[in-house]
């Protein structure tokens, strides 16, 4: 029996759950923005004595890997890090995306689509990646600019449903397409990793600890601020 503490912080969504043997026992999240680092630890102390376990008897942590918010991955991923040293357990990685698109597949009641989990980046960019029922990818993650002619090849023959907070945005742009399908509440969650992560367990498919970085696809551009009394 493998019991896992899965971490979801990729996005504005802070989002943790256990799961034991791939099914979830405790979920507790929030899409409070900019609460990652307030709430990610108590949210696993929550979910772990919710489920009736202790620290001590964790099998593994995963984290959310991205792409997705630096700052909320770089807390995700510390705060997975700080548990596997402090518990001696191994770290398992999921990508953000793979992870969007099987729970998205879970919700969807129709046949022969596509799924493309969209998380916002900037302006009217968005990660983005497009996989098949079988999980599958059959359009690599990119960091996309949307247009009205973003995806045309493949919503000239596949229905595609979009989803996640770049989908959101995107609908204005995308919507006029009769085979594009937009969830508009969907959004990543801890409980979407559960069976990904057992699956990478059983494989022994873990992480270098001290070298694991998160997958951030673009370098991280930080504003500068502007002092006063000086001209542009």
């Amino acid at each position: 029996m493998a019991i896992i503490l899965n971490i979801e912080t990729s996005t504005k969504v802070c989002s943790v759950g256990i799961a034991v043997d791939g099914v979830i026992t405790s979920l507790k999240e929030t899409q409070v923005a900019n609460s990652h680092a307030e709430l990610v630890t108590l949210y696993s102390e929550f979910v772990i004595k919710e489920s009736g376990y202790t620290l001590a008897d964790l099998d593994a942590i995963a984290v959310s890997k991205g792409p997705g918010s630096y700052t909320g991955l770089r807390i995700g991923v510390s705060t997975a890090k700080g548990f596997c040293y402090a518990l001696d357990k191994p770290l398992i990685a999921i990508d953000t995306l793979k992870a969007m698109a099987y729970g998205m597949i879970e919700q969807i009641d129709d046949e022969n689509f596509l799924v493309c989990p969209m998380i916002d980046a900037r302006r009217m960019e968005v990660y983005a990646a497009v996989y098949n029922q079988q999980l599958q990818c059959v359009q690599k993650t990119e960091a996309l600019i949307i247009d009205s002619g973003s995806f045309h090849d493949v919503l000239s023959d596949h229905l595609i449903y979009f989803g996640g907070d770049g989908a959101a945005k995107c609908k204005e742009v995308l919507g006029h397409q009769n085979n594009a399908v937009f969830l508009e509440s969907f959004h990543p969650s801890a409980k979407f990793m559960a069976s990904l992560s057992e699956k990478k367990y059983q494989q022994d498919q873990f992480e270098d600890v001290a070298y694991f970085e998160p997958y951030y696809l673009k370098d991280f551009v930080a504003g500068i601020p502007k002092v006063k009394g000086l001209k542009d």
